[in-house]
Parts: structure tokens; sequence; C-alpha cells
């Protein structure tokens, strides 16, 4: 008896947890249409999107499977540059050579970056999203996860709807709301994608000339610098300042580093030194373009494996030096805690996202020389500790 009765209550909870819900969610699209009225979506494109649409449970819990954090940088990059994803990637370029040329001369953006970007985004369109564009961005909104990013995000859809025509259906996605072979939100769909091979909306689902060109559209208006690299493995001599970390490209050459490919620095331009698992692993200097790659996805582990899968997939080298095998890269939650604590300390902190930008990692140099660390500018648990912070 005392079970049945359990069950029951447990039930009536669930049940009035659903209501609750339910009419929650009745609450949020009845603001959502007020402002989405006011940006000029009808009503039948409102209802066209969302009739039906419910919270999604398997959306808010994809928000803790981000693979950029957490896991060890090293592992991250050499997951992506795969021999399979390398060798699928040349046959995708020659396949598809004339395009490309045509891009580049049209964007200025090379033709291995786009490939990178295709191969890691929807790896060469072979992964296709299976996710409703308008259920995982009302979810999201609801949630009020990353707000309001992500319900600014599900109006402007509408619009896409509304303005382009499209079959509601063709609006695949991932669970985050990127759409099409190169993963455009709907906001940069508006801003960047391109019909590339004659007149009509484009189509970044199904038409590759009409994803390459949609991205090369993208770089290219993020100030995208054709011929420079996006970044390149150095060689730091062994009585290098670690403090020292933004410079010409002459004037790392100066200090004793070279190019670990053995190739000359570029003959103009500033670049970042860069430990992203700390000074016993893989140093780079990054250029202005690995800050494009950042505007496609605000991740150091995500600019660093497009920039290496371009660079392989034209013959170039694998690193040189090892990556560390205890590398433990902080998770988004401990980034989150850090980015507080350095706030707290008097630092700037342009957002509480868990993005350490370089500016951060300036920063952070300045702490772990206060405590007679290697100021490396490396995030890390021994870091966190010093700081008071426990490591979630």
């Amino acid at each position: 008896m005392w079970i049945r009765l359990a069950l029951s209550l447990a039930l009536a909870c669930c049940a009035a947890g659903l209501r609750a819900q339910d009419s929650s969610f009745a609450a949020f699209l009845d603001a959502l249409w007020t402002d989405a009225q006011a940006q000029g979506i009808t009503r039948a494109s409102f209802d066209r999107a969302l009739r039906g649409v419910t919270p999604d449970p398997r959306v808010i819990a994809a928000t803790g499977r981000q693979p950029e954090y957490g896991k060890p940088f090293g592992d991250y990059v050499n997951a992506i540059v795969s021999a399979d994803r390398l060798a699928r990637g040349r046959r995708k370029a020659q396949q598809w050579a004339g395009t490309l040329e045509a891009i580049e001369k049209r964007f200025a953006v090379e033709r291995w970056v786009l490939v990178a970007l295709w191969g890691i985004e929807s790896d060469y369109g072979a992964e296709k999203d299976k996710w409703d564009v308008f259920r995982s961005l009302a979810t999201l909104a609801f949630a009020r996860y990353r707000h309001p990013y992500f319900r600014n995000e599900l109006i402007v859809a509408m619009r896409i709807l509304q303005e382009y025509r499209l079959p509601r259906e063709k609006m695949a996605s991932s669970w985050a709301g990127a759409m099409g072979q190169t993963q455009f939100m709907p906001s940069n769909f508006v801003d960047f994608a391109v019909h590339f091979t004659g007149d009509g909306p484009p189509d970044i689902w199904d038409s590759v000339p009409d994803a390459l060109a949609s991205t090369a559209n993208y770089l290219h208006r993020s100030q995208w610098i054709a011929g420079l690299p996006w970044g390149f493995e150095v060689v730091v001599p062994p009585d290098f300042d670690y403090m020292m970390s933004r410079a010409t490209f002459a004037g790392w050459s100066r200090r004793g580093l070279r190019r670990a490919d053995g190739k000359p620095f570029p003959r103009e331009g500033r670049g970042i030194l860069f430990f992203p698992a700390g000074s016993r692993g893989p140093a780079f200097i990054a250029t202005a373009n690995f800050a494009v790659l950042k505007e496609y996805n605000n991740s150091d582990a995500y600019a660093v494996a497009v920039g290496h899968l371009a660079d392989r997939l034209q013959g170039g080298p694998a690193f040189r030096a090892a990556w560390p095998k205890d590398d433990h890269q902080l998770s988004r939650e401990a980034r989150i805690a850090l980015q507080k604590k350095l706030a707290a300390l008097g630092y700037k902190v342009n957002d509480f996202e868990g993005h350490i930008d370089f500016d951060l990692r300036d920063d952070i140099r300045a702490e772990q020389k206060r405590f007679g660390m290697v100021p490396d500018g490396a995030p890390t648990p021994a870091l966190l500790a010093r700081l008071g912070l426990r490591v979630p």
C-alpha cells in the first residue's frame, strides 16, 4: 500500500511539474511573440515556426557536453586531425578544386582553411543535422541559456523562414541551432550566406558551393588576411622570459624564437606567444588570422585544430613538440570561476562564459609570477589552487 501511495504521489508531482512547465513555456511564447512582432515577424510565420514546439530536455543535456572544454588539448587536436579526415579532405579538395579556386578568387580566403572547417563541422557534409532549429533555440531561450543570445537567434531564424521562404523542414540544425554543412547560426546565415552558383536563397544544407562560399564570405568579412598563416609552432630558447607574450615577427626572431617547421617568419605583422598546454607542451605564435578563426568558434582548441588541419591538408608537418601526458584543461565551470577571481583581483574580464582570451592569459602570467610559477599564461588546476579556488 505504501509503495502504491508513494508511486501515486510521485506521479502527481511529475504531472504538476509538467503542467507548471507547460504554463511557463506558454508565458515564454507569449512574451516572445511581442518581441518577434516588433521585429517584423508575422503571426503566420511565428505559428509556423513554433506550433507544437515543446522544450527538448536533450538540448539542455547537450550544453554540458562541449568537447573544447576539459579534454587534454593535444587529444582534442589529434582527434580532429586524424589520418582518415586528412585523406578524405584531400580527396574533397581535389573533387571541388574548380569551385574552391573560384571561391578563393572572389573572397581571398585559402581553400585549405575552408576544407578544414567543412571537415570539422560536418565531416565534409557526411554528417547531417538532425535537430529542429526552432525547438532547439526555443529550448535554450526558455532556459535563459546564455541569455539573450539564443532568444535573439530564435527570432532571426523566424525571419529566415519568413523572408527566404524556405521549407520549415529544410532548417535542420545542431542541438545549439547551428545550420548546414559549415554550421551557421541564424544570424550568420543572414549576414554571410551567399548563393554561389546562381539565383535563389543560399542553400548551406545541400549545396557544397554555397556552404563553402558562405564560409569564405564569413572569414573575409571578419578581416581574414590572405597569405598570412593562422599561426605556427615555434621553438623557444632556454633562457626565454616567459612574461613576454607580444611582439612583431621580427621581434620574436631577434629574441631567439624560430619556427619549428624551419620556415621564416612572415615579413610583416605581429604575433602572440601561446602555450595552450603550458610551457612543457608545444608553443605557438598566433597571428591575426587566429583571432578570425575564433570569431567562427570562440575556442583556442578549435582554432588550433582548424589551422593545423588546414596545414596538414596541404602537406605541412605534424607538431614537433609532444603534448604533455598529464595536461588537464579546465572545465567551463572552472574557467568561469577563474574569470570571476581575476575580476575580483582587479583585472578586466570581457565576459564570464569561460573564454580565456590573450589579455587574460597575460593577467594569468602576472599571477603565476607572483606565486613563483612559470609565467606561461596557461590556466591550470595548480593556478586555481594557488588562488584558493576549488577545481570543479
